[in-house]
């Protein structure tokens, strides 16, 4: 059975799908969810499953702020009590149904899926330049990717495939032979590399007007275990961007929000950051150009998952390029361990 970081904030879905007045359904961590919006327009979360006859919640209806079963019409309020039970005055005091703490954030709802005691909405993830009016923001999509986050993640800590997956947006052969650098930071790992005097990529030539050669950068910021932002851009070569003078640059935060729905699935809530034109003109061709490159990810990913499962007694053949993916894979594996070490200490009382 896939195990996972319980303790964490995980994205969940685009704020603006989840409107007033409906029922929506969502899977993260192997776990159905059905979701709201309160009186109060907050988000809530429960376990999409009547503790009664077992009927998914999401098949239900509002009654005001109670979702109620459409099986038999329990009535459950937004902490999950349940508060009515058609034909009797006395509820059981076990009838309740699992609810999860929500937050909102950088367009997207969050949710926390261990020990809600420990659910501090400050920990949920935030780029400072998203809320800058110097910068502007534009959402993506809710890309649904057949593998395991982990292989996303692996691909979002590894700039070397850009070179070959993406040589009509994000990549070019400049970057073939560039070694990739990392560390790791509190949280997460970092991912590096710089292509100096070279032509700008595709996705550059056409919204950046470079005439020349260009130095470029990557920093793939993961933060565990399911975040990723990518830092991406360029300069006119010689102009010192490396040594920190990105005055005259294109740069653009992609950002990757990834939800593990379970062992074989991955929700990819990708949006961009850039610090150029916020025309709806150039936001709608900047984000089908990030569509095309994501679905190129996606072909990539699909394919390996796949084999994996024809597979399951290959061991992958390592290289330099992986060393940031399996340190990575540790890192998520330590939080992990973590987290069930209580569990254990616990049953061997």
């Amino acid at each position: 059975m896939a195990e996972y970081v319980l303790n964490t904030w995980y994205p969940l879905a685009w704020s603006r799908d989840i409107t007033a007045g409906g029922l929506h359904k969502r899977r993260v961590v192997a776990k159905d969810l059905v979701l709201y919006r309160n009186s109060a327009g907050n988000v809530v979360a429960h376990l999409d499953m009547c503790p009664h006859r077992m009927l998914p919640l999401s098949q239900g209806r509002l009654k005001g702020d109670a979702l109620e079963c459409g099986y038999h019409g329990l009535q459950f309020d937004c902490s999950g009590k349940c508060v009515r039970v058609p034909g009797q005055d006395i509820i059981p005091s076990n009838a309740s149904v699992a609810t999860y703490p929500t937050h909102e954030n950088m367009g997207l709802v969050w949710v926390w899926m261990g020990d809600p005691a420990l659910a501090d909405t400050s920990l949920v993830y935030d780029l400072p330049q998203y809320h800058d009016a110097n910068w502007s923001a534009v959402e993506g999509d809710a890309l649904e990717i057949g593998c395991h986050y982990l292989n996303l993640a692996d691909n979002l800590c590894d700039p070397a495939h850009v070179n070959f997956v993406h040589l009509t947006t994000l990549g070019s052969s400049a970057g073939e032979d560039v070694p990739v650098h990392h560390e790791k930071q509190d949280g997460g790992l970092v991912t590096w590399r710089w292509i100096n005097d070279a032509p700008a990529i595709p996705l550059f030539q056409k919204f950046g007007n470079f005439k020349g050669h260009v130095d470029r950068w990557h920093y793939y910021h993961y933060h565990a275990p399911s975040i990723a932002i990518i830092d991406f851009g360029s300069a006119a070569t010689g102009t010192g961007a490396e040594e920190g003078n990105r005055d005259d640059c294109i740069q653009i935060y992609a950002c990757h929000f990834m939800t593990p729905v379970d062992e074989n699935t991955t929700i990819d809530h990708w949006l961009h950051v850039k610090n150029f034109s916020a025309d709806e003109e150039t936001n709608k061709a900047l984000s089908a150009e990030f569509r095309s490159a994501f679905q190129e990810d996606k072909a990539i990913l699909e394919a390996i998952h796949i084999n994996e499962r024809k597979y399951p007694d290959h061991r992958p053949l390592k290289l330099a390029i992986d060393a940031s993916p399996t340190r990575m894979r540790k890192m998520v594996q330590s939080m992990i361990a973590a987290e069930s070490a209580p569990k254990k200490e616990e049953a061997l009382a």
